[in-house]
Formats: structure tokens, sequence, C-alpha cells
């Protein structure tokens, strides 16, 4: 009996033991097969991952590469003629010539600018595009838009100008430091020029004789009496004294205690020698062309005045001058440089560059 008990033991233990490790190898079995499948599996979870990374970085790459290409700077210009052109004009665009201009011929050196002064006369905008008319110049830089009268002579000689507008100026009046009155309006301005107000006690000032400077019409750098304007073409006043530029003007307004002058407002205002003075569409709106407060010219040139291009830029400031491109339409090597220097201008770096020379860019 015992040892039939025994023998039942044994039995029931091998049993055990067999169960066991059935039980041990099916376990080990699955952790091979999970650690084999995990294995095939892992190089293609990295594939996945290493995929999808090289996807992001392309898409990336080529989102840069299109952000690359769609960047508005001189590089991105098509169709820049590889030759010499000359150009000439307005001398307020003088810091656009020295600043930007030689930036656009840095970055596309195939582009050569040669800058020429008129021969008769001073320079301007009138007398630019007199010799853009002329064919002396490719393109010419104004201060003011076409007249008609540029237009009709365009026609005549068988082709049309076309303006485009690059940027904003101010037209300043600039007096001597020591004259003391509070502003003009618009219209005094004009009757100033016109000679129906000659004494500076006419419009709140002293008593004292009004000596108006002007460049001779017919090479007017900047106007103020628009093309719109009923005072169009009327004679400027006896009382109006010529110059050569603004330049001669500035030098005679520093020893000419009631002279006074107007010219693009970049260009004077920061003159030390003489005091701009605030204008306005009526005497009790007078909006300064310089940011407040003003630098008195003893102060200049350690502190200079700065240009107002927020009210140049909202509209406030009431003489505004837009700077244009004309551009001869003739479909010949004019027009092209024309057009080019035009879009160059009109690129982002352009319209940076117009600010850093002191403008307002095109709205």
């Amino acid at each position: 009996m015992d040892n039939t008990n025994q023998r039942k033991a044994l039995i029931n233990t091998e049993i055990a033991l067999f169960l066991r490790g059935l039980i041990i190898g099916k376990v080990l079995t699955i952790i091979v097969i999970g650690g084999l499948l995990w294995w095939f599996l892992k190089p293609n979870v990295f594939s996945r991952n290493t995929i999808n990374s090289s996807s992001a970085q392309n898409v990336n790459s080529i989102s840069d590469n299109n952000a690359s290409k769609n960047a508005s700077n001189f590089q991105t210009v098509a169709d820049v003629p590889t030759d010499s052109f000359n150009y000439g004009g307005s001398t307020a665009w003088a810091s656009i010539r020295q600043l930007v201009d030689s930036q656009i011929q840095n970055a596309r050196s195939e582009l050569k600018l040669h800058y020429v002064d008129p021969v008769n006369g001073s320079p301007g905008s009138s007398s630019g595009i007199r010799m853009l008319l002329d064919g002396k110049l490719d393109f010419a830089q104004s201060s003011r838009p076409l007249t008609d009268e540029e237009q009709a002579t365009a026609k005549e000689r068988g082709f049309t100008l076309e303006q485009r507008q690059v940027g904003r100026d101010g037209i300043a009046v600039v007096v001597n430091p020591s004259l003391n009155v509070p502003g003009l309006t618009v219209d005094q301005l004009q009757q100033i020029y016109l000679g129906k107000i000659t004494n500076w006690n006419q419009v709140g000032g002293p008593n004292l004789p009004i000596t108006a400077f002007s460049q001779r019409p017919e090479d007017a750098d900047t106007v103020i009496f628009p093309n719109n304007s009923d005072l169009k073409g009327q004679a400027l006043g006896s009382n109006v004294q010529y110059v050569y530029s603004a330049t001669e003007a500035v030098r005679q307004l520093s020893k000419t205690p009631g002279g006074v002058y107007y010219a693009s407002a970049r260009s004077v205002v920061f003159q030390c020698s003489v005091k701009a003075l605030p204008l306005g569409q009526t005497s009790s709106q007078l909006i300064p062309p310089y940011q407040k407060p003003m630098v008195s010219p003893e102060q200049c040139p350690r502190r200079r005045n700065q240009l107002n291009t927020e009210a140049i830029k909202n509209g406030s400031y009431p003489m505004i001058a837009n700077l244009f491109v004309i551009i001869k339409q003739n479909k010949g090597p004019e027009q092209q440089v024309g057009d080019v220097y035009a879009n160059l201008l009109l690129t982002d770096q352009g319209q940076k560059a117009i600010e850093q020379a002191g403008f307002v860019r095109v709205p």
C-alpha cells in the first residue's frame, strides 16, 4: 500500500515538474518570438522615423527655398540689362543716388548707371525730363508728376512717358533762423511767390520785406502750383530771386533775414543754417516738416532736425512730393532699363533703402 502511494506521489511530482517546464518553455518561447519580432520590426520603425525626419527637412528646405525665391530683393528682379545707361533729374534724389543706387550696382554689377548733369540750366526734375525727351537720358528721376505739356511733347516725338511712383517726400519751406513767424498756409506760400504777399507782417511776422528764392520754373525740382491748380502757369513775382540749386539757396538764406525758399524736405530739414516753417491748409492747423521738438541752429550739428515721416506717410502734411521714375515708352532699351530701375526700387530691399535715404516708402 505504501509502495503504491509512493509511486502515485512520484508520478504527481513528475507531472508537476513536466507542466512547470512546459509553462516555462512556452513563456521563454513567447519571449524569444516577441524579441525576434521586435528586432525585425525595429529597423522599420527607425526607417519610418528617418523618412519622416527627412521628409520634414525636405519640406522645410523647399519652404525655405520658396521663401528665398519669393523674397523681394535686388537679386529677384528679372531682365536686368547688361549695358551702360545715363540717368539724371531731381536734386532731391541725391541721397538715393548715393545710397540706394550704389547698393543696386553692388548687387547687380551687370547694370551700369551714369548720372548726367544738364549742359544748360540747373539740375532738377524739369531739366531731367527735358533731357529724357531730347534723348540725352535713358530714364529720369522726378520729384513731381509729369505735366500735360511734357506728355504732349513726348507724343509729338513718337512715344509716351510713364511715371512710376517709388517713394514720398514732403516740400519744406525754410527761412533765415532769425525770422520769427509762426508758419504759413499753402495759399500764403503761393501768394508770396506770385508777388501778392511781399512783407512778413502780412503773415504774422515782423515788418520785413520778403525775398523769395526759387529755381527757374523750367528747371524746377519741386512745384507748389499743382497741375490741376488754377494758379498753374502764372508768372512768379518780381520779388523772386533765382538760384541754381538748393545748396545756393540755403547759403543765400543764411545771410538774408527776410529770405524764404521751398524744396525737398529731405534736402533742407537737416540743414543747420536755415529754419523750417510749419505748413497747413489753414493757419490753425500748421504741421511741421520736422519731428518735435525743433532743434535750434545753435544745437546743430551736434543734433539735427529729423524728418516728420509720420505726417508725410499719413498725408496730414499739406505739401507732399511723390518720387517718380520717368520711363520712355518706346519698346526699346530705354524702356527696359527704366522699368528695371523702378522694379528694383519697389522691391522690399529697395523700399527699405529708400527709407534709409531719408524718404517714405510707397503706401
